[in-house]
């Protein structure tokens, strides 16, 4: 791949993350963001609304490559009809935008939530994969699944490689300090399977999409190796999820958003547990 990257949504969490990672590794970044401030404006950070295709096209032009990360970022936030519309919106202009200007590779960001998040039904198996039927349960969801198939049609049209990064719930360092109050009650955070991802986790993740030889449009969940719980993955399976296979080689404190399909494909690794530092 080559160095230059677009890097939509880069002044948000997973964007911070993803920019210094990319510098670190010797890539030229084009960052970009809606909501930059003036100080990330002084720093070279571009302002564009990506659900406008003019401000898309322009914004990455001259790139070889594009990290899509700029959506509205979780359920709740807005209305779910302003939710929808942008995130769909935005998504189509970037991934159309790449099409147009003949862009390697396109790196973006999917949810977790595409597989049935919060799970008031249960998931089929655990830990859950991409091979999952995909079951949005909200207007955002919805707009990932879409997301998705958008991909795999422009992929169709273009033969771009479009890789999904199905990310969990991100945390940085600090918020490690809220997981104690998880620990009671396993229903607190039975809505992601008590799922999360580290940003150094997203951060290499997204660098070895742009990276791996990988061909046409997939989806890769992409989350910790454990869980924020401190008691086994099994036991919080058959507590809040009685009957729900669960794979027999799950670690005790396996992650249930399996990542196999990134291991494998990707070489994704994410070392770093929020256990090393309690």
């Amino acid at each position: 791949m080559e160095r230059r990257i677009c890097v939509t949504g880069a002044s948000g969490q997973a964007g911070r993350a993803v920019v210094r990672d990319l510098l670190e590794h010797g890539y030229d970044v084009a960052p970009t963001d809606v909501a930059a401030s003036r100080k990330d404006l002084e720093a070279g950070m571009l302002r564009a609304d990506l659900t406008d295709y003019g401000q898309a096209l322009e914004t990455l032009k001259g790139a070889e490559g594009v990290i899509h990360l700029a959506n509205i970022p979780a359920p709740g936030l807005c209305t779910p009809a302003v939710t929808f519309n942008a995130n769909v919106t935005m998504n189509f202009n970037v991934f159309h935008a790449a099409a147009s200007l003949g862009l390697r590779r396109v790196v973006w960001a999917s949810s977790e939530t595409t597989l049935g998040l919060p799970f008031d039904r249960p998931p089929d198996y655990a830990p859950i994969d991409e091979r999952h039927e995909l079951r949005p349960e909200s207007p955002y969801a919805l707009s990932k699944v879409l997301g998705e198939e958008m991909a795999r049609h422009f992929h169709r049209w273009t033969g771009i490689p479009f890789l999904g990064l199905r990310f969990s719930n991100i945390m940085e360092r600090a918020d490690y300090q809220r997981f104690p109050a998880f620990w009671d009650d396993p229903k607190l955070r039975k809505w992601n399977l008590w799922g999360y991802v580290d940003e150094s986790h997203v951060a290499q993740a997204v660098r070895r999409a742009l990276e791996a030889d990988v061909a046409g449009a997939e989806a890769f969940i992409i989350a910790a190796a454990d869980t924020v719980m401190r008691r086994p993955s099994r036991d919080l399976m058959a507590e809040v999820f009685p009957g729900v296979p669960v794979k027999d080689d799950l670690a005790e404190h396996g992650t249930l958003l399996g990542i196999g399909k990134a291991r494998r494909l990707l070489g994704y690794d994410p070392e770093f547990t929020w256990r090393s530092l309690f």
